[in-house]
């Protein structure tokens, strides 16, 4: 054992001191925050704008066809299918006579073809002028029909989640961007700590470096401490950034006005609303403020913290191991090691996948499975925890979901222990995944 706590001290130190540690852990927030922003913004400056020309055979949807954002509707008189493009038009929409509710085809022809998005927001401007049409002719004038509108968006859901005896509030978004966050988080780890793991093993094989250890340490204990020390440096850098996101929201709050956060108190005090006769009234600015923070306070925290370090902590071990015993058979070549890491990867990425549908509808059958398998359950059952235990995960579901990861490490460690004690001090020969299986599985 103290040889093995003499290998994670090296492993761990080694990367930790490293400049470069302390330069991915500030700058890596920074850079998601740059990434998050600047996609968004290309996202809404990067659409094309359409200047559609309309040809409209019913008379009606002149004042009924709404514009969009990115899209323009005009009534030009003399513009066809031959010179829309000559006249300034992107697209020409034209729109044959209706006669009853009989079936018909609108034609929108253009000179690019148009993205999904775009044609089913067409599509839904042509049904709703069609719709508020029928309305009018049923006697509801546009201003009437407008001034309805307008005022029948007073309604807000709210979900209350029944627990026994008592209820609690719950946001489907809240728990979306928890489980999908978290489960990115889990599957970034794995790839990129279980690489790391890999190519240490890889550097101390082709260096000789193995040699020398291995005489004085067995290569399981190797293997082990390496996996250990590198897992804590990925626990060490999730525990910085919890610290630095908490700094930053701390001294956010530094700039709020004592008066704003004054009625954020009120507000949270009278669970969101000040008595009419109050003489303090809530800017716009607190009623956000507080909204945010109620919605934050909605999630079980403890269990969703304490479940993401066990998943991490598991995720992370269970195919770290089988990236190291990937690690201790390669040798010169890199392709055998992209080759050997196929297997390996697969159930990761298919397990995002998974997760990917889980956190839109956690209660689905395969949902329910992956969650539970150890090859995927690490970003699965994160998916599903952040909508509630015990009401969309059980408790038993949650059991099972961690003893069968325990097991899965113990197994998948005892067999790439096998592997390794061969592979690392096997040189000049390509190993496949059928001979590393008769190692992992031969007795002795």
């Amino acid at each position: 054992m103290n040889k093995i706590s003499i290998i994670i001290k090296r492993e761990y130190f080694s990367r930790v001191k490293n400049r470069r540690f302390l330069l991915t852990t500030i700058l890596t927030p920074l850079l998601f925050v740059v990434f998050i922003a600047g996609a968004t913004i290309l996202s809404l400056k990067g659409k094309d704008n359409h200047k559609v020309a309309v040809i409209d055979q019913n008379g009606f949807f002149k004042g009924n066809l709404k514009n969009a954002n990115d899209i323009n509707f005009e009534f030009p008189e003399g513009v066809d299918t031959l010179n829309y493009l000559s006249k300034g038009y992107t697209d020409i929409l034209i729109i044959p006579k209706f006669e009853g509710t009989e079936k018909v085809n609108y034609v929108l022809r253009s000179k690019k073809r148009i993205g999904i998005g775009t044609e089913e927001l067409i599509s839904n401007r042509i049904n709703q002028a069609i719709e508020d049409k029928m309305l009018q002719d049923a006697g509801i004038n546009r201003s009437q029909l407008d001034s309805i509108k307008e005022k029948s968006k007073f309604a807000e859901l709210k979900v209350l989640e029944d627990k026994g005896e008592t209820v609690q509030e719950s946001s489907a978004g809240l728990s979306y961007g928890i489980g999908f966050g978290s489960g990115m988080l889990i599957y970034l780890t794995m790839f990129i700590y279980g690489a790391m793991v890999m190519r240490g093993v890889m550097e101390e094989k082709t260096n000789r470096i193995a040699e020398v250890m291995v005489s004085s340490v067995k290569p399981f204990e190797l293997m082990l401490g390496k996996i250990i020390g590198i897992g804590a440096v990925g626990l060490t850098q999730f525990f910085m950034w919890i610290l630095l996101i908490f700094g930053l929201m701390t001294a956010a709050q530094l700039f709020i006005s004592p008066e704003v956060m004054s009625q954020v108190n009120t507000l949270q005090q009278y669970n969101g609303q000040i008595p009419s006769g109050g003489m303090v009234r809530a800017g716009e600015a607190a009623q956000k403020i507080y909204s945010i923070k109620h919605t934050i306070s909605m999630a079980n925290w403890p269990v969703i913290i304490s479940c993401f370090i066990f998943y991490f902590i598991g995720g992370y071990l269970f195919y770290a191991s089988l990236f190291a015993a990937v690690g201790s058979v390669v040798n010169e070549d890199p392709q055998d090691a992209q080759s050997l890491m196929f297997p390996i990867t697969m159930p990761i990425i298919f397990s995002f996948i998974i997760m990917s549908n889980a956190v839109q509808d956690p209660n689905t059958g395969i949902a329910t499975w992956a969650s539970i398998i150890p090859f995927s359950s690490p970003m699965v059952m994160m998916a599903r925890i952040a909508y509630g235990v015990p009401g969309t995960v059980p408790y038993w579901q949650l059991a099972a979901s961690m003893l069968s990861l325990i097991g899965g490490f113990l197994l998948t460690t005892w067999l790439s222990g096998k592997i390794y004690r061969t592979g690392i001090l096997m040189y000049g020969k390509k190993i496949t995944w059928k001979e590393m299986g008769k190692w992992a599985f031969r007795k002795g």
